[in-house]
């Protein structure tokens, strides 16, 4: 588990980027300091060099070896998004990196616990605190220092809440120091005054039917072709969850993914299932949405 990994910093508009462009001309652009100062090669502050090197991991963009030489390369997603969408501006490139976030509880623990475990819709900081330690404590037997906790709440808010929203008296309205998965929506203010906030479902058809079956892909084992409905709206890491979907919702992407020709949903003779009917796979799926979006 890892808490506060990311020194404060929530992804900016362009770091992904910028930390792609690099790790692609030098992998260890980050750890390097004889031949050149990885601040001055990426522009940014010591701490925000620390971030963009946890980010990049923690979206699934990268990966860096626990031992030996400290270098970054791609990962088979980050390939395809460096071919495709190396900005990062379609839809269904925030929607893969924010699914992989969500799901990487080994560097984004709390990210992981907020969109899986965590069961409130609407929610106060303390709300989340209270739970998410006493998660750890029965989960890893550990306690988390309380300022770790805070630090990754704030920046779960500042992640998926345009800071215009939340000050809109302190930010200018062409800044571009939001983080591009407020575009998302997946949490709003509920009330500012009482700090309360909310959970949201994404708007109608803002989700690509290839990016739902790709992440439906990545939960269900190669040899298993039947998935249970409840399964993929209440399972840690599958859509339902991570995408905040509700049952209407979810059964009107499944129906979409089924026009395509991919899965049948079965919902007759006392079943309530999904036969995935591909053979694609996860990487299958983000080629072929790019190629669509593409032509």
């Amino acid at each position: 588990m890892k808490f506060r990994a990311h020194e404060t910093f929530f992804i900016r508009k362009g770091w992904l980027y910028k930390g792609l462009k690099n790790v692609n001309r030098k992998a260890d652009v980050f750890t390097d300091n004889k031949t050149q100062n990885p601040m001055d090669t990426l522009g940014i502050g010591a701490n925000m060099v620390k971030s963009l090197r946890y980010w990049l991991q923690a979206v699934g963009l990268t990966i860096e070896p626990t031992s030996g030489t400290r270098s970054q390369a791609f990962t088979p997603l980050g390939e395809i998004i460096w071919e495709n969408d190396r900005y990062i501006e379609e839809m269904g490139t925030l929607w893969l990196l924010h699914y992989k976030l969500a799901t990487n509880e080994n560097l984004a623990t709390a990210w992981h616990y907020f969109f899986n475990e965590f069961r409130l819709s609407e929610f106060k900081k303390e709300d989340f605190l209270i739970s998410i330690s006493n998660h750890v404590k029965m989960k890893y037997g550990e306690d988390v220092a309380a300022s770790s906790l805070e630090g990754d709440f704030d920046c779960i808010i500042n992640t998926y809440v345009s800071r215009i929203k939340s000050n809109p008296g302190k930010v200018h309205p062409e800044s571009n120091i939001d983080c591009p998965f407020g575009e998302l929506g997946l949490i709003d203010i509920v009330s500012k005054k009482d700090k309360l906030y909310k959970k949201c479902a994404p708007k109608k058809d803002t989700l690509h039917p290839l990016i739902l079956l790709a992440v439906i892909l990545d939960n269900t084992p190669a040899d298993s072709r039947q998935v249970r409905i409840t399964a993929l709206q209440s399972d840690s890491g599958n859509i339902g969850k991570v995408f905040n979907l509700d049952t209407v919702a979810l059964t009107n992407y499944l129906y979409q993914i089924a026009g395509l020709g991919l899965i049948k949903v079965v919902r007759t003779a006392g079943l309530d299932v999904i036969n995935i009917v591909t053979e694609m796979t996860f990487e299958d799926c983000v080629r072929h949405y790019y190629e669509q979006i593409n032509q």
